[in-house]
């Protein structure tokens, strides 16, 4: 059992003992020190909740919101939402801040407290570090009986937010339906069983939902990666469909399986979608350290400049207002598009890239090969006792200091034959290892290289 508390978030498991797991006790105190934190940032008086659909969502969300009105907040209560959906709708209605209730692509036992700044997006590290410091010192001054917070329950917003994504310009709502695409969705027991065809249903698409029960209980592991999909791979090819869309519990990452019902590679999200925009929309883009190299190569087809962040959303958020990057997003299929909002929307990216096959008349299978052909290979290392992430990766930079090394998270080290990135994770406990390659062996060789080295170094 695990509690995880972070600039990230406050994410653990359900039940056991307090101060260990997420408990009653530790959910009360992480909402109660992000009220405070809400009152030394903002005079604004409402925060916005939302959840995705885990067992103990409602649970979760409950305490928190009784909090925070014990507080004087008023609470809008999305209820059944999705991460997205609460970043915009803390934008729209001027709030303090936002809680979405959502441990993403962790199994069911998990749930998390996932904290927003009044622009609706993820708060910084210093924000997260203030706020930790405020849930250290425990000082929290609540609000007298006659300023107790009031309570609203909004059932619409993620109609609004349809609305918002039917109404941008690159979103080709007409061209879409003419096609009466016919799409299989897996909506993992999630909200995304709510959200996904709800959108698909506005665009005219004929929609067959797998796993659409919002019970939390996942059907399969719910990061949506192809070892999980083999149902949704299955459904594509029987019923002869135009597209298979795989959501996360809480909507913020996207992939696609291809009409010939092959994978389409959730790095290659962003990169098809980016490749859209960026034809329409000269600019900039943005991806994260252990992103695909596709789209620094797209981008620069396009006659745009690529950047790479820090992983973590806020830190891609951050790159590309520094840069005025048009699109960007992490290479596990989360896509950010400001001209919507800043935060990974797979509402967005679905729109869009339908939006791009029906403008150009391709199929998934052969959009995808356009692209140039990277393979990755992501692996884990779990941590045990005093490991110290941060002294192996010195020693990997000193053994590899005539490599071309990247220390801005973690260690990146970019060979001539392709990369390796290694960096602890903030949702795990666990070191992450990516490589990449022109070839699935080299990236394989290069991920095993990078083992034997660090169980090498662990053993000195």
């Amino acid at each position: 059992m695990t509690l995880i508390k972070s600039i990230s978030g406050i994410r653990g498991t359900i039940g056991g003992k307090a101060g260990q797991n997420l408990t009653p006790q530790d959910i009360v105190e992480s909402a109660a020190a992000f009220g405070q934190w809400c009152l030394h940032r903002s005079d604004h008086q409402t925060i916005v909740v939302g959840r995705d659909g885990r067992i103990s969502g409602e649970l979760v969300s409950s305490l928190a919101i009784q909090t925070l009105r014990m507080l004087g907040f008023k609470v809008l209560d999305l209820g059944l939402s999705t991460t997205p959906t609460v970043e915009m709708i803390v934008q729209e209605e001027e709030a303090a801040g936002g809680i979405i209730f959502t441990a993403s692509h962790n199994p069911m036992e998990w749930n998390a407290l996932k904290f927003l700044n009044a622009d609706g997006e993820f708060i910084s590290a210093a924000d997260g570090q203030e706020l930790l410091d405020i849930l250290a010192k425990g000082e929290i001054e609540y609000a007298s009986v006659q300023k107790l917070g009031a309570y609203e329950r909004q059932d619409n917003a993620i109609e609004r937010h349809i609305k918002a994504i039917l109404n941008l310009p690159l979103v080709k709502a007409e061209k879409i339906r003419d096609l009466n695409y016919k799409i299989i969705v897996d909506g993992v027991n999630s909200t995304g069983a709510i959200a996904v065809p709800a959108l698909l249903e506005a665009l005219g698409c004929t929609c067959i939902l797998l796993n659409g029960e919002v019970n939390g209980r996942f059907a399969h592991n719910p990061e949506p990666l192809e070892d999980h999909l083999s149902g949704l791979i299955k459904a594509v090819s029987k019923e002869n469909a135009h597209l298979g869309i795989a959501v996360d519990p809480d909507v913020d990452r996207l992939a696609f399986i291809q009409e010939d019902g092959t994978y389409f590679g959730e790095e290659y999200t962003l990169v098809a979608v980016a490749d859209y925009i960026l034809r329409h929309n000269k600019g900039n883009t943005v991806s994260n350290l252990s992103s695909t190299r596709a789209l620094r190569d797209v981008t620069l087809k396009h006659g745009g400049e690529y950047a790479a962040s820090a992983v973590g959303e806020v830190n891609v958020v951050k790159l590309m207002k520094e840069t005025n990057a048009v699109i960007g997003g992490e290479g596990n299929g989360g896509i950010i598009y400001p001209e919507l909002h800043y935060g990974r929307d797979a509402l967005v990216g679905i729109a869009l890239f339908l939006s791009y096959l029906a403008d150009s008349g391709s199929q998934p299978s052969m959009l995808r090969s356009t692209y140039p052909a990277y393979f990755m290979s992501k692996n884990k290392i779990a941590l045990e006792g005093d490991f110290d992430p941060d002294a192996l990766f010195d020693k990997l930079a000193d053994r590899y200091k005539n490599a071309n090394l990247n220390r801005v998270d973690g260690l990146k080290i970019d060979l001539e034959e392709g990369w390796i990135h290694l960096r602890k994770s903030n949702t795990e406990p666990v070191v992450r290892i990516y490589t990449e390659s022109t070839s699935e062996v080299i990236a394989e060789n290069l991920a095993n290289k990078i083992k034997g080295d660090i169980i090498e170094m662990l053993k000195e």
